[in-house]
């Protein structure tokens, strides 16, 4: 039976991080849907010195799979009820969802361990943001953890529906530009954004015209095209989203005009 203190809404339980997230994912919206879309790029977990962590993550590198726990640290308040990014246009409570607007802003993901070199843990196959903190790290046990005829609700199990995003020349070399003169993963993001439902300009960021569809990044523009039989997207172009008129005026609320000029030079001049 539970006490009174258990019931107690203001009850506190503390949390220390065990370390930090390093990786390539800095904005919310760079993020896959799941960690298991994202792919192989590396990211690092760096554990907290002095804490006999060495020890505490013995033998752990006999494991393909862990699980993390961590915290959605940029996150300052939390929704019962969210709007999932696929499957439905319902709002959903945030308990039936895997969405970052928690009571306790609490993460967990299933990544890819790739190797321990003494407080640093390399992983794969991660959604989580740079700067995390990590709670905890535990193994992942596929005759435990791993129920594949398991109901999932309100969540569609289509994986078949996936896109394969392709670039073409031109856009290659735009997105290799932006990723060395600013760390702007447009290609990522791309990614992330058109493998599912890329036709579906109800979503704020995608508009379309009779040819093509664009994808809105921040000040950044992306131009593809989409064929349903082979199910691909094809990245055409990068273009900027400052008019002529808005690159000469002062104001620069995204500190990135001298960017865009540059890149403006690079590409159309060629």
């Amino acid at each position: 039976m539970m006490d009174d203190k258990s019931l107690n809404a203001d009850y506190e339980i503390v949390l220390k991080p065990i370390g930090y997230l390093k990786s390539d994912l800095i904005y919310r919206y760079e993020t896959p849907r799941q960690g298991i879309l994202a792919g192989e790029d590396i990211s690092v977990i760096e554990l907290l010195p002095h804490q006999n962590f060495e020890q505490a993550v013995s033998q752990l590198d006999g494991f393909e799979r862990i699980w993390i726990i961590y915290q959605f640290h940029l996150n300052t308040n939390w929704k019962p009820l969210v709007n999932p990014p696929r499957h439905t246009r319902k709002k959903v409570g945030v308990f039936a969802s895997r969405a970052p607007y928690r009571p306790n802003q609490i993460g967990m993901s299933c990544v890819k361990l790739v190797k321990v070199d003494g407080l640093k843990i390399y992983i794969s196959q991660s959604d989580i943001l740079d700067g995390s903190p990590v709670l905890d790290i535990k193994p992942y046990l596929p005759y435990s953890d791993s129920f594949p005829e398991a109901e999932t609700g309100w969540v569609k199990k289509n994986i078949d529906e996936k896109y394969e995003v392709v670039f073409s020349g031109e856009a290659e070399k735009q997105t290799t530009w932006l990723k060395e003169k600013a760390n702007i993963n447009l290609s990522n993001f791309a990614r992330l954004q058109l493998e599912f439902y890329p036709k579906d300009d109800s979503r704020k960021r995608i508009s379309s015209n009779e040819e093509d569809f664009t994808l809105a990044y921040r000040t950044w523009r992306i131009v593809y095209l989409v064929d349903d039989d082979m199910r691909t997207v094809t990245v055409k172009k990068i273009y900027s989203g400052y008019s002529s008129i808005e690159l000469i005026a002062e104001d620069d609320k995204y500190s990135d005009k001298e960017l865009h000029k540059k890149f403006i030079t690079k590409f159309l001049s060629t």
